[in-house]
């Protein structure tokens, strides 16, 4: 059996100036993945359309691993990676031992877009999703805690789409306050890419930044593209009230989880 981990959005995105690629930090989601076996009768559920399996393989110039299965604990469109992480798995089936910037380019080969879950440490990268590039090397996160969900429609990556703010301004303060640990710093950050992205595309009336100003998180986190919305707090620190209003504000799928630090 092979498992891709997922991510819950990206700690900031946008463009890097005004004619600037679609850069990205991934926030990484060990809770999130899609696993990939083999099975005598293929049932892919839908993640994978067989064109695109096909294109994947022949990409990479590896063989057809037989009749596989794909299961996911994220939704299609929900801004967690199903997409990737399913190519990635059905790469890793089929015996790929390629670097994952062969994987990544094969991966934006195919569907014209990629996050980088192919890569060890994602959220040390800044990377360019329409281009399978690395654009620079980050800090290692301090430890953090998310707790998040899915709030209103999903919606599937268009990679054709880079309407998204400027982000240019965010890169060297999000390397200072990592290089830092400084977590209040990060949050904050990644706060005010949320709270452009929301401004430029909507929904106005998403109500992450509330529960997060109303639960005493340091800041919140949402899919750029997708539905995921998460609210981060110090290691240990995710208060009973999160859960609450997270769910009385109809998110849906809610998962708590650690990442950064020694854990990477």
């Amino acid at each position: 059996m092979i498992r891709v981990e997922g991510h819950f959005g990206e700690l900031i995105q946008g463009r890097l100036g005004p004619r600037g690629p679609v850069a990205l930090i991934s926030l990484p989601c060990p809770a999130l993945a899609v696993e990939a076996r083999p099975s005598p009768l293929a049932d892919p559920h839908g993640l994978l359309p067989p064109a695109r399996s096909r294109a994947l393989l022949a990409a990479l110039d590896l063989s057809d691993p037989g009749p596989f299965t794909l299961s996911a604990s994220m939704p299609r469109g929900g801004g967690a990676g199903a997409s990737t992480a399913a190519l990635v798995a059905l790469a890793r089936l089929a015996g790929s031992g390629h670097p994952p910037e062969a994987l990544a380019r094969a991966c934006v080969a195919v569907e014209g877009a990629s996050d980088p879950l192919m890569f060890a440490a994602p959220e040390r990268l800044l990377w360019a999703s329409r281009r399978a590039t690395v654009l620079d090397r980050l800090p290692p996160l301090p430890r953090l805690a998310v707790i998040g969900g899915f709030f209103g429609p999903n919606r599937r990556t268009d990679p054709a789409d880079e309407d998204f703010p400027d982000i240019a301004d965010l890169v060297e303060p999000w390397r200072q306050a990592a290089a830092a640990g400084d977590l209040a710093g990060l949050a904050a950050l990644a706060s005010t890419s949320a709270r452009r992205t929301l401004d430029r595309r909507g929904p106005a009336s998403d109500p992450t930044e509330a529960i997060a100003r109303a639960t005493g998180a340091l800041g919140h986190v949402i899919a750029h593209t997708g539905s995921a919305r998460g609210l981060l707090f110090p290691e240990g620190s995710i208060p009973p009230s999160a859960l609450l209003a997270l769910a009385g504000a109809g998110f849906r799928r809610i998962v708590s989880f650690a990442v950064g630090g020694c854990a990477q």
